[in-house]
């Protein structure tokens, strides 16, 4: 059977948004000390979406932060422990925090917070995309099999344009981490972005 060769679309449709999907905690902390397998580089690659944040600030583009977070009582880990993760993102814990230094995070922006991997599962992600007028979503944070996978195939299936910064996002493995950009842009033609290029779109958008 003959596969079908998709036109790739122009990296931002129509109104954009930054989503930084999970980038918390302490970015200075050595590799490896959480409860959560992350490939080398991960917190180089976490920091790095700063510059598209500033980028989305500077011209008006909306950043909606996202940040994974649990009971104390665990109660809506679900099946989520079934897995290789340990328990993580406990609200009690500072851990948990969106890396607000490293992010210029700010008190006034918005913040979506999930139970679950996906943005959208459980939250009022979709009402403010709507709200914002949103098309395209651009995709960074971490963990590109998980989390970003995740939202990025709801909101292919919520019919917005996704793209990932493939040099802002990290994976649980090297191996995984091309997995998922693979998938993803299975998907969606385009879907994979350097961040040299996302840059240089963003700073030609102007906003209507």
């Amino acid at each position: 059977m003959l596969q079908k060769s998709s036109p790739q679309r122009a990296l931002i449709e129509g109104r954009p948004a930054l989503i930084v999907i999970d980038i918390q905690g302490d970015l200075t902390q050595e590799q490896g000390t959480g409860t959560i397998p992350e490939m080398p580089g991960f917190n180089a690659r976490m920091k790095r979406a700063r510059k598209p944040i500033d980028m989305a600030r500077a011209q008006n583009i909306p950043v909606i932060f996202i940040q994974e977070v649990h009971r104390p009582d665990l109660v809506d880990f679900g099946r989520e422990l079934d897995g290789a993760e340990d328990v993580h993102c406990v609200e009690t814990d500072p851990d948990t925090a969106i890396a607000a230094e490293a992010l210029d995070f700010r008190p006034t922006d918005y913040l979506i917070r999930k139970r679950r991997y996906s943005a959208f599962f459980g939250t009022d992600f979709e009402i403010l995309l709507k709200g914002l007028k949103i098309d395209t979503l651009l995709l960074c944070g971490g963990l590109t099999d998980v989390c970003v996978h995740y939202t990025f195939v709801d909101g292919h299936q919520s019919d917005y344009y996704c793209r990932v910064i493939e040099d802002c996002v990290a994976g649980s493995s090297e191996e995984a981490h091309e997995a998922a950009l693979k998938a993803m842009e299975y998907l969606q033609t385009g879907a994979r972005r350097s961040l040299e290029e996302t840059l240089a779109a963003m700073q030609t958008y102007e906003a209507a």
